[in-house]
Order: structure tokens, then sequence, then C-alpha cells
């Protein structure tokens, strides 16, 4: 079999996760309800926080073959803050407890607050579909 040549580099795959997540936000902050779009919505937040949470460790390891350990442990460190947030937001998530996932959203914003996304993005809306693919991942 041959090898899996990826095209998109981590950096790459970071940034439109956390556009597609700073986007998810904003429509959930429409709503006035926990409900079934809610739990999609939350639902893709976390599943987005495991993807980032994979590249992190994906974009350390080169870097730790070549002994550059200041270099990987620095943005291990300047990521660090997803490992627990995305643990607690999926705990809530679970639980389906909209007044912890709200609480939680807070503290991701402030993550996501410098993330730009132009009106005519390309993102789509790549949380459809998410609750499913969460409960099916328990």
């Amino acid at each position: 079999m041959g090898r899996v040549i990826r095209t998109e580099n981590l950096a790459t795959e970071r940034n439109r996760l956390m556009k597609a997540m700073a986007l998810a936000m904003r429509e959930l902050t429409k709503l006035a309800a926990f409900n079934s779009q809610a739990r999609d919505l939350a639902a893709f937040l976390v599943l987005a926080l495991d993807s980032i949470a994979e590249t992190i460790e994906r974009s350390v390891e080169p870097w730790e073959k070549r002994d550059y350990w200041l270099k990987a442990d620095r943005f291990r460190m300047e990521w660090a803050w997803v490992e627990p947030l995305r643990k607690e937001l999926r705990q809530a998530v679970q639980q389906e407890d909209p007044a912890e996932i709200t609480v939680l959203l807070a503290v991701l914003s402030q993550r996501l607050k410098d993330v730009k996304i132009s009106e005519r993005h390309r993102l789509g809306t790549p949380w459809q579909g998410a609750w499913a693919q969460f409960t099916a991942g328990r």
C-alpha cells in the first residue's frame, strides 16, 4: 500500500478548525433554547477540539525527533488550554447541561476572539450531523 500524502499542513487544518468553531459559536449564541441544532453545534465544538488536540501532538513529533525540545514545549504550552477545555466541554455535552456549556463557551470565546471569518467564507455548516457522530464515538 502506498504512502498517504497530505497536501494540507497541520497549521492550516488547525486554522480551519478554529474558524469553523468561531462560526459555530456565532450560530450557537443566536439560539434561544438548547434544541437539536444546539446539540449539533456543541458536539461539533467538542469534535473540533479533539481534532485540534490531535494536530498539536502531530506537529511536535518532527521537532522532538530533531531534538528541538524547547520549541516543542513552547508549542505545547501555547496550546495547553485545549485539553482541559475539551474534557470539560465533552462532559457537559454528554450530560446535556446548557448552563455548564454556556460557561465553557465563554471560556472558548476568549480563545477564539482573534479569529477572523470573512463574510464570504466557504466553511458551510460542518456541524450538521455532529451530534450523531459524537454519540456514536462515546
